[in-house]
């Protein structure tokens, strides 16, 4: 079919749940604004990643705003598409279907029900058999999250989490904090502390649950190279979780999150080690701390935005190679 002169470039891709595959080339500031431009769809039955927002916002600790992080980073994403992702030498979605799937459902009235509801809705997506990626939203949300990954996977995960904060803050097993759920997982035997690891730590916590860390000045002194290494000895062939608190990055790449902390590591630095992990047996991914209201730049939604992007380009490396990327 020729095409229409009035209509020279795509509008509204988003809202076309049959384009499942490549990248989209309609103009960055228009049209119905989902994550990378990929197709919304209330099931993520027949893709390979259900990507979704969880606006969570309840016990940060400092500045509040987490709850606009998915709408901001699905808006800085509208940048990078168009062109074959950064530093892959292909179309990621050439192979890899990827669908939008919306936000997580919550009443901001009854935060006591909210781990369950991200959990449900979480296991909803999962169950489509599609591999989950996160946008967020307070770091809580990884914990249910995780309860439902483990009650799919039936086994324990390693953890890799890049943060500024270890989250090992102890409590009764009820409080609804950014900063507990590390401990309530070790306790319930989600993650595996053996073969967990944490980056860019900056701040000191009264345990550290069995993890391994690397913390700021030593991921600085490594560089990011040493800095994937490490983590790839350590986590070896376990089937793991891949977290991304974005204030692991520096104030100065991202000083739109709730706890700000100087010397963290760069963007590029965060880009260069996710690109080289690629031969972990990948099993989810999160990012999260986004809080748009202290970034009128949006360089913090849209680092949040390039950290997804790079894990999905993870995942289509695996799939291109023949490798399992389902849950």
């Amino acid at each position: 079919m020729a095409k229409d002169p009035l209509f020279p470039r795509p509008v509204d891709d988003a809202l076309d749940a049959s384009r499942r595959y490549g990248e989209s080339i309609e103009s960055n500031y228009a049209g119905a604004v989902s994550f990378l431009r990929r197709p919304y769809a209330r099931s993520a039955e027949g893709f390979d990643v259900a990507v979704w927002g969880v606006p969570l916002d309840t016990s940060v600790s400092n500045r509040p705003g987490t709850r606009f992080g998915p709408r901001a980073i699905r808006e800085a994403s509208t940048i990078n598409v168009g062109d074959p992702t950064y530093p892959f030498q292909f179309d990621i979605f050439g192979d890899l279907a990827v669908a939008d799937t919306g936000d997580c459902s919550l009443d901001y009235g009854r935060v006591d029900q909210m781990p369950a509801a991200i959990e449900a809705q979480a296991a909803a997506r999962l169950a489509t058999g599609a591999h989950l990626v996160t946008l967020g939203g307070d770091h809580f949300l990884t914990y249910p999250v995780l309860k439902a990954l483990v009650a799919r996977i039936g086994r324990p995960v390693a953890l890799v989490q890049f943060d500024a904060h270890q989250d090992t803050w102890d409590d009764d097993g009820s409080r609804i904090d950014h900063g507990t759920m590390i401990t309530r997982a070790v306790r319930e035997g989600l993650i595996v502390p053996e073969r967990s690891i944490q980056i860019g730590i900056r701040t000191n916590a009264p345990q550290d649950c069995g993890l391994s860390i690397v913390d700021g000045l030593l991921a600085q002194e490594l560089g990011p190279l040493a800095t994937a290494s490490r983590i790839l000895g350590h986590v070896e062939d376990t089937p793991v979780y891949v977290t991304f608190d974005i204030d692991c990055l520096d104030p100065a790449f991202a000083p739109g999150t709730g706890t700000p902390v100087c010397g963290g590591i760069s963007s590029s630095f965060a880009i260069s080690c996710l690109r080289r992990l690629g031969a972990l047996d990948l099993k989810g991914f999160d990012v999260v701390e986004v809080s748009p209201p202290y970034d009128h730049a949006g360089i913090t939604a849209l680092a949040g935005c390039t950290m997804a992007q790079m894990y999905l380009g993870l995942l289509a490396e695996r799939k291109r190679m023949g490798k399992q990327i389902a849950p």
